[in-house]
């Protein structure tokens, strides 16, 4: 082999990309595997950032119109512009029926306005489409409590617990409500 080959092919060697650098990148995690770990997450911290993922992925539409529309309805609930949010949450769903996160978002809106019959449809659709919508339970969980109705509020705060167990200021009414809901033990 002559010098020139040789060079040639060390040259060659020192450029191609190993074999670990042409594997494809790592798949991210779906919502359902990000669900089943913030349920076994050992620390407060583990859980944060498991949740910060949930919400990076909820927010997801797959539509960049669905994104640009939401984006705009989070900065106008910021700005307590709630009507303006109503609106554009509701574009977003005649446009994106099936995303989860606008029936969520829209819910909170509906809620923040006092409007708790609407939040509570809007619960239903985002709990059909995500049944282990943590937040959406939460949510249930206090207008049931600002409706009166205590075990139900328990029930949908338990649901929230389960798949998010840190989550302490509901352990805190879980805490309060039990008593009165479940009796105290002798």
């Amino acid at each position: 082999m002559s010098r020139f080959a040789f060079g040639f092919i060390v040259a060659l060697a020192l450029t191609a990309p190993a074999a670990a650098d042409t594997a494809p990148p790592a798949k991210p995690p779906t919502l359902a595997e990000l669900y089943d770990r913030l349920a076994v997450s050992k620390t407060d911290a583990e859980a944060a950032g498991l949740v910060r993922a949930i919400s990076k992925a909820q927010l997801q539409s797959g539509s960049d119109t669905a994104d640009l529309l939401m984006s705009r309805a989070l900065a106008a609930i910021e700005a307590k512009r709630l009507d303006t949010a109503i609106d554009l949450l509701t574009a977003i769903l005649h446009q994106s029926p099936e995303y989860t996160e606008a029936w969520n978002k829209r819910s909170f809106v509906y809620y923040m306005k006092n409007q708790y019959s609407r939040s509570v449809a809007d619960i239903a659709q985002t709990l059909k489409r995500d049944p282990r919508h943590f937040g959406a339970w939460a949510g249930l969980g206090h207008i049931y409590v600002s409706g009166g109705d205590k075990k139900r509020a328990l029930e949908a705060y338990r649901k929230a617990l389960a798949i998010h167990p840190y989550l302490a200021k509901l352990r805190e009414a879980i805490e309060r409500l039990t008593p009165e809901i479940d009796g105290r033990d002798i």
